[in-house]
């Protein structure tokens, strides 16, 4: 008995060697791939845009300087946020009040990204508008809505009334949250994005880099800090006007942001990345390419910005 003990824990050793062997050839296979740069440009000499979908449009012209699929309907993930918060702003949210986090905003954050506000909390609607554009906190989602006394269903109906009025007929929500079904176009999502840049309050808040936030509900001060999710608001070279980024299985990595460039407001999105950093990479390659052809001004400062952004690119 005692030797085939030992047989047996010797095959397992050989198992476990082997797993670990195997472990590290896929790692090293997966670090190739990542090291292997993206061309910046294609055959054609467009722009390589690894997104599924993407678009360049000027929001206010509506000259159209890129796309990729811009109409194909796409999940959108979290971007779709950006309606939400128009949806409360066109029923009078009243930013100095307060709403208290509760178990509803729990159930309907789950499968998302960690919070930061705990059940029992409250915060003012600014503060609250901040957690949802910049940092992409699920809870403030419904906590929003109930400030303006929608329930979620009432949300998810003023969120699909607002795109109607809009005019986005491929635009649709079946979720505040955008964690189920949300789906767009690259094109509509663009649109969707001027009308909060027409917010002054919206404007303010997309463009914010960090926040700190505090509650309101307790003696004991409990402060929150949070940095944007978008990397182009934090390199001054791309004039970012702000935006929102996203990331569901279905959606892959999502990013709608703006930039002001030469007196033009630009509108850049890109759906369904596979990696992380790869509609950063994108906004980049489109980004040079526009400079290259004239459209927008050359800027020795982006060059260094978007080498870090692609460089990272490579490494995800």
């Amino acid at each position: 008995m005692m030797w085939r003990a030992a047989v047996i824990g010797l095959c397992l050793c050989a198992l476990l060697a082997d797993s670990a062997v195997a472990g590290k050839r896929r790692k090293r296979r997966r670090a190739g791939r990542a090291e292997k740069p993206v061309p910046a440009l294609t055959s054609l000499g467009l722009p390589n845009v690894q997104s599924e979908a993407a678009i360049v449009i000027d929001v206010d012209s509506g000259k159209l300087y890129y796309g990729k699929n811009p109409d194909r309907v796409r999940h959108i993930a979290s971007t779709g946020k950006i309606f939400l918060a128009l949806a409360v702003q066109r029923r009078g949210l009243d930013l100095a009040a307060n709403t208290t986090i509760t178990m509803d905003d729990v159930d309907s954050a789950r499968g998302g990204s960690r919070t930061k506000l705990d059940v029992g909390e409250a915060y003012t609607h600014r503060d609250l508008l901040h957690a949802m554009l910049v940092a992409s906190d699920n809870r403030a989602t419904t906590a929003l809505g109930r400030a303006v006394g929608l329930d979620r269903a009432g949300l998810v109906a003023a969120m699909n009334a607002l795109a109607s009025d809009l005019g986005l007929r491929h635009t649709s929500f079946t979720d505040a949250s955008g964690l189920n079904g949300n789906v767009s176009t690259a094109r509509e999502m663009a649109m969707g994005l001027r009308a909060v840049l027409d917010d002054p309050v919206l404007r303010e808040v997309i463009a914010t880099k960090f926040i700190s936030i505090n509650r309101v509900s307790h003696k004991r001060p409990r402060v929150l800090h949070y940095a944007n999710t978008n990397r182009t608001l934090h390199r001054q070279s791309y004039h970012s006007l702000g935006g929102k980024t996203g990331y569901t299985n279905e959606a892959g990595y999502c990013l709608v942001t703006a930039s002001q460039v030469a007196g033009k407001r630009l509108a850049f999105v890109f759906l369904g990345s596979k990696g992380e950093l790869t509609r950063y990479g994108d906004f980049h390659r489109v980004w040079t390419w526009m400079q290259s052809t004239g459209a927008i001004p050359r800027d020795p400062d982006s060059t260094v910005a978007g080498a870090e952004l692609v460089g990272a690119e490579k490494t995800e």
